[in-house]
């Protein structure tokens, strides 16, 4: 039975299984079976229309990025991380981009209202997910990740940070309060115990890589094998540890999303790609299952409520009516990814979900949000420990 417990984990951590409860979940909802939500798919065409056009604001010539955390180490115009990294071989290169990027990702979660960073190098005043990759890009650059003074771009030292490091890095204060500090270093020290030095998952990756190319799918699976033990209180099913995989009461068994790892993911994909290597199947991936792409779709009028008090509670990340949303979200940006494409006259091969996040929802999600509400904050508020959003 453990044996059958095991394997039944493994399918978990997959993003197929992401998609594959996702589709489920939606499914439910618009049979009309979901306590806390109900669905209004007329309103998706609206959400399309704000999405394109917020993709030819942003990029007039549609040549669009993948949604990375690369994008967050801009500041004022500079490419930071074009300034950080040294000329060298690919896979050095390659190692080193996993080393800065895979910690910064972990120290993404949600930074709340009021949290500023004020960047002296580039005169920038950053908040949320710019502001959290600013700071911790300087904090790699300082060299305080490294256990070597003369190679401070490495992170082979994060058994040592604490949330005084954290807290000094991110001018943390009492008028400039973070969320989850203490959360945010411990999940640092997890990660230095599973994997020693992020680099060494750009070698086992480089291992999968057949031909010179890698199924991004493939990618998201390697990194939830190795940073499965890191997750704070998570569920578990045959001794594996699940991450970012929950209950709900209208699903019979979990409802995986993995949106810190899959974030990660999509920003793996260029240091992959610098290292030398091919990544294939990105649309193998899913959209995330985060508060600005599902605010996009609440803010719109595609999810509502059911209980129009509910809006005014925080709500507990594991919750039925969080893990509700957050799954709806992932099977709602399939649906409206070919609508944006649509509008766009793009083709999906050229135009993979990567870009649709990026150019796109993620930023669409956060227009809407600025009109609704001026301090940006998402439309549900979530009690997170700093780990999951």
């Amino acid at each position: 039975m453990a044996g059958t417990d095991e394997a039944n984990a493994r399918k978990l951590l997959t993003a197929a299984a992401v998609r594959e409860r996702a589709q489920e979940m939606l499914a439910i909802a618009e049979a009309g079976g979901l306590a806390e939500w109900r669905l209004d798919l007329s309103r998706l065409e609206a959400a399309a229309d704000l999405t394109a056009q917020v993709v030819r604001e942003n990029y007039p010539t549609l040549q669009v990025p993948f949604h990375a955390r690369w994008r967050h180490f801009v500041a004022n115009g500079r490419d930071l991380w074009a300034e950080t990294k040294k000329p060298g071989i690919k896979a050095a290169l390659g190692r080193t981009a996993f080393d800065l990027v895979i910690p910064s990702v972990l120290l993404d979660a949600g930074a709340g209202a009021a949290w500023r960073y004020r960047d002296a190098a580039t005169g920038a005043v950053l908040g949320r997910s710019e502001g959290l990759g600013v700071a911790s890009l300087r904090l790699f650059q300082s060299g305080a990740l490294s256990s070597d003074p003369d190679d401070p771009l490495r992170a082979d030292a994060l058994h040592a940070v604490d949330a005084e490091m954290i807290a000094k890095a991110f001018q943390v204060t009492r008028r400039n309060p973070l969320v989850g500090v203490e959360g945010r270093a411990a999940l640092l020290n997890q990660l230095g115990r599973a994997v020693g030095q992020p680099a060494a998952l750009f070698d086992i990756m480089s291992r999968h890589a057949e031909k010179g190319k890698l199924p991004a799918p493939v990618i998201l699976e390697v990194l939830l094998q190795a940073l499965g033990p890191i997750w704070p209180g998570r569920l578990s099913l045959g001794g594996v540890a699940l991450g970012d995989c929950w209950t709900h009461p209208a699903i019979d068994g979990y409802v995986p999303l993995h949106k810190l790892s899959q974030w990660m993911s999509y920003s793996l994909i260029e240091p992959l790609q610098w290292g030398g290597i091919e990544v294939t199947d990105i649309d193998g991936l899913t959209g995330l299952a985060e508060y600005r792409n599902g605010g996009l779709f609440v803010d719109m009028g595609v999810l509502v409520l059911r209980d129009p008090a509910d809006a005014a509670k925080a709500h507990p990340v594991d919750g039925p009516l969080v893990v509700g949303w957050r799954s709806l979200t992932v099977a709602l940006l399939d649906r409206l990814a070919p609508l944006v494409r649509e509008r766009l006259g793009v083709t999906a091969k050229a135009f993979p979900l990567a870009r649709v996040l990026e150019g796109g929802t993620w930023a669409a999600g956060r227009r809407i949000a600025a009109q609704r509400r001026p301090d940006l904050s998402p439309p549900i508020a979530v009690v997170s420990d700093g780990t999951v959003f």
